[in-house]
């Protein structure tokens, strides 16, 4: 991976440039008063993956070149990661070069961590992992205390959990979230909390119903659930679905309904255009519910153009963005019918040119 320069004495110059930036890229708009969201300048980032080197009895992580994946450099620190993640990274290194049934072929590891301490290690291989690798990892874990999880085509090798639980503190009450490896997770914690934060304010007097897309293990969905009657949240990763429904027992939320579906297809269903099995499954009469507000965290591509249409039938629209681009351009249809009354930038990504967007729009 290819790493940002990270100094904290450049950070707030760099900020002030991006909110800079887009203050220029969305001027055609009529701007409200841009809110900045900061991180922290160092060990902000909770997941990192990096590819590994072997030099003769070396073994060390490297970090590549900006678009040129043959050049390459040692990486001797991180200070971008979180302290769990710097504490171990190094030491793992140390246990596996003289180890030569984990270290051969190994060719990546992925650390994901959380805010409240845990962390769970991917090893990625290129070759079959047997019963040998097994008992060797199973050495490693009782040696560092944490998960570890191997890895190589079409086999994956849990010793005891693939998942990590998060405890966030927002709103002044703490949520957990059941974080899984190899899924979507939001990768800078202090700043996830400035961005759940944010969205219980704005939509603090929305009132009625909330539907959320793309809702991955319920991010959104555990911190807005106190301001709406009822949501409906749709994801259609079964992975990040039953995560979704753990987050739900775990945070004790009783009205909150995930459902298995594509956008498109809860489009079709609020509309009658077709039955789905799965509601009826889940027990969701739509024509009960009073939809006041729609939240959507889309991918880098934004929204597709159905999908506009779909978010442009609610009176009030949370559109959370980590690519400006996607988002200025969903805006030019959006502001069609509605207006942008809160405009923030969340620092998700520090010393790059990468950030977080939120907008909040309400029916002309």
């Amino acid at each position: 991976m290819a790493l940002p320069v990270v100094d904290p004495s450049r950070y707030d110059a760099q900020l002030s440039e991006k909110k800079a930036e887009i203050e220029q890229q969305f001027s055609d708009f009529c701007l409200p008063d841009i809110e900045l969201f900061e991180s922290q300048k160092t060990a902000y980032r909770l997941r990192a993956e990096f590819r590994l080197w072997h030099e003769g009895d070396d073994l060390y992580y490297v970090m590549f070149e900006p678009g040129d994946k043959h050049k390459h450099s040692r990486l001797e620190s991180c200070p971008m990661v979180s302290e769990p993640i710097q504490q171990v990274m190094f030491k793992l290194l140390d246990y596996l070069r003289p180890n030569e049934v984990l270290r051969r072929r190994l060719f990546q590891v992925d650390f994901l961590s959380t805010l409240s301490g845990e962390v769970i290690i991917s090893l990625l291989y290129h070759k079959p992992l047997d019963e040998a690798w097994t008992e060797e990892a199973k050495k490693l874990k009782q040696h560092f205390g944490i998960h570890f999880i191997g890895r190589s085509r079409k086999t994956k090798i849990i010793l005891d959990q693939d998942y990590a639980v998060e405890h966030m503190p927002v709103g002044g009450r703490e949520l957990i979230y059941k974080q899984v490896e190899n899924s979507f997770t939001q990768p800078n914690g202090g700043v996830c909390i400035q961005m759940l934060e944010w969205a219980q304010d704005v939509t603090r007097d929305a009132g009625g119903d909330l539907v959320e897309l793309y809702c991955g293990n319920g991010n959104f969905t555990m911190a807005l659930a106190q301001n709406f009657d009822q949501v409906i949240a749709t994801e259609i990763a079964k992975v990040s679905v039953e995560a979704a429904q753990y987050n739900i027992a775990a945070n004790q939320v009783e009205n909150v309904k995930i459902l298995r579906m594509s956008s498109e297809e809860f489009s079709q269903a609020l509309q009658g255009v077709r039955e789905f099995r799965r509601l009826k499954q889940s027990k969701v009469d739509l024509s009960t519910y009073n939809f006041s507000t729609v939240l959507v965290d889309p991918p880098r591509s934004g929204l597709d153009d159905e999908t506009v249409k779909q978010v442009a039938e609610y009176d009030n629209i949370v559109y959370v963005s980590c690519n400006p681009e996607t988002l200025h351009s969903n805006l030019q249809q959006l502001t069609q019918t509605h207006e942008l009354q809160r405009f923030a930038i969340f620092d998700q990504f520090p010393y790059t040119h990468h950030l977080e967007c939120g907008v909040y729009l309400t029916r002309k």
